[in-house]
């Protein structure tokens, strides 16, 4: 019997480095810290990150769809996005002017070639 099936079993999760932003706060714990806090290694619990990875992934291929239905001269071929990951498995995405001299997640969207 798998682990995590069994009753009282911890839920699998997966070490991410964080930095905490605001004491008591998880969902404030991201890899980017707003603060000057000491990152610290924290297990990230898979079933929420699963799922808001999955929601998130869902709504940006939405968007792309959307985008890409607009054609154009400058048809949308490809995006990359960068994401952090809070300490109670959230997902958020990270603009430009934030990523500035860190280290992050990112998700690349390419078009496929198409058939002939």
């Amino acid at each position: 019997m798998d682990d995590a099936t069994e009753p009282g079993a911890l839920e699998p999760s997966l070490p991410f480095w964080v930095t905490v932003t605001e004491e008591g706060d998880d969902d404030s714990m991201g890899l980017f810290g707003r603060g000057n806090g000491e990152p610290v290694l924290r297990s990230v619990p898979l079933g929420p990150l699963r799922k808001n990875l999955a929601q998130t992934v869902d709504a940006l291929q939405q968007l792309f769809e959307d985008a890409a239905a607009r054609g154009g001269t400058l048809p949308l071929a490809e995006a990359q996005l960068s994401f952090q990951v809070t300490a109670s498995g959230g997902v958020q995405l990270v603009g430009s002017g934030q990523m500035q001299g860190t280290r992050g997640l990112t998700l690349i969207f390419r078009r496929p070639p198409e058939q002939p």
